[in-house]
């Protein structure tokens, strides 16, 4: 407990420092109107020849983009930024490339081939472990639901029924992803010891999704369980990962492309708040938009369009702010967990993740769009209080137990009138 009072109190300090040293990012206040879906007008700055001619130099020209076609949230907008030309319109030649798991970008981004990744708490960890210069710039995705599964005749009815399991079960993950802590997490609240009741069984998501024989269980996140227990019906949901890891992912820049050609990040932090935006104004396009992908087109329009609702719309559009202190101190059990195990050589703190976070672009995104920058996500009741480091956690707000989306903008989400859909709405 002393070691998380300490950073509690370290983080208190990083918090007041970062709102009272930095300096805030201003454009003309007469920029005022918005297109149809809140983006205003006259804000798409293009991006200067100085730092193209750079990026060229360095062989960094088109812009590699590493994503996650089968992570839900994440891939819409991605795809969206992609397909509706967000960054063209910027003066951005970008290329992006899909990968299964946020391990796999990893090697990618950490070889210097790739400029830009989406990760999950846990790789984007390893990441800050090694040492490698990347910072985040926006949160993608919030709350994904990571799920164990088990075959449909199996007598597991939740995760304490796995202790005692003779001979041990075998159950299909990806090492080295969220869903990995998340099982590390659940198997130690139950009593369930992993080599002893349980075995972990490196497996790709879609090697999970069609839950192969001789597997007991399976640990995929969205969409995958929500296709194999609402669509194929070929597994059942036992357990979930909201009690045990308040999630988040991330998009991420390597820090060269911030020295040298910030005008490019700030590219990138705006056309990830103007894809959020288009989303919430045409979820129905969107899932057109996604299926073009050929990793997606075998999916359903049911599914993309309920992942959407899930991932892209539940929550007030403002969750894509990269609130430092916060996410710090909700990552700091995996890097407890990590260390202790040694999975990674550091033994980080939260304060290790705020100083991997750069909020600059996105307050200046932020400020274009008359919203005010937040200290702790939307999806957290106003009285939740619970210390990071004690699971289960008590409710907030998820996909399993929320499907009317939270109202945007509410009395202090504005700092200017800012428009959505031909409403406007007053700070």
């Amino acid at each position: 407990m002393k070691q998380f009072s300490a950073s509690r109190r370290i983080f208190s300090v990083l918090a007041v420092a970062m709102l009272s040293g930095a300096p805030m990012l201003s454009m003309a206040q007469n920029a005022t109107k918005f297109n149809d879906y809140g983006w205003p007008e006259g804000a798409d700055e293009k991006v200067s020849a100085k730092s193209v001619a750079w990026l060229k130099e360095k062989g960094w020209w088109p812009l590699q983009i590493a994503f996650q076609p089968p992570w839900s949230g994440q891939n819409t907008i991605n795809l969206v930024m992609d397909k509706k030309g967000l960054l063209a319109k910027r003066g951005i030649e970008s290329k992006l490339q899909a990968f299964p798991s946020g391990p796999a970008i990893n090697e990618v981004i950490i070889s210097g081939r790739f400029q830009f990744g989406n990760g999950g708490n846990f790789p984007f960890t390893s990441l800050i472990d090694k040492n490698i210069p990347v910072k985040t710039i926006a949160v993608i995705n919030t709350n994904l639901m990571h799920a164990v599964l088990v075959p449909l005749d199996s007598k597991i009815k939740s995760f304490k029924d796995f202790k005692g399991s003779n001979p041990p079960a075998t159950i299909g993950i990806v090492t080295g992803s969220s869903a990995e802590f998340y099982i590390q997490a659940a198997a130690k609240a139950n009593g369930v010891e992993i080599g002893k009741d349980i075995i972990l069984k490196n497996m790709p998501p879609g090697e999970q999704m069609a839950m192969p024989k001789g597997i007991d269980a399976v640990v995929p996140w969205d969409p995958t369980p929500t296709i194999m227990s609402k669509e194929r019906k070929n597994a059942r949901i036992i357990s979930d990962s909201y009690p045990y890891n308040i999630y988040e992912g991330t998009f991420y820049v390597r820090q060269e492309v911030i020295d040298n050609a910030p005008d490019v990040v700030q590219a990138f932090t705006d056309a990830i708040a103007e894809a959020t935006l288009w989303i919430r104004k045409n979820p129905d396009a969107a899932v057109d938009v996604m299926q073009e992908d050929p990793n997606l087109k075998n999916y359903s329009k049911e599914i993309l369009r309920q992942q959407i609702s899930a991932y892209n719309l539940l929550y007030k559009p403002n969750y894509i702010y990269p609130i430092p202190v916060f996410w710090g101190r909700a990552n700091e059990p995996i890097y407890t967990w990590l260390y202790e195990n040694k999975r990674i050589q550091n033994k980080l703190t939260g304060i290790d993740f705020a100083r991997a976070v750069d909020t600059r672009f996105m307050d200046k995104t932020f400020e274009k769009l008359g919203w005010a920058t937040i200290t702790r996500p939307p999806f957290l009741p106003a009285n939740w209080s619970a210390p990071m480091d004690k699971t289960p956690y008590p409710t907030y707000m998820n996909p399993l137990n929320t499907t009317k989306p939270q109202a945007f903008p509410e009395k202090g989400d504005l700092t200017r009138d800012w428009s959505f859909d031909g409403k406007v709405y007053k700070k």
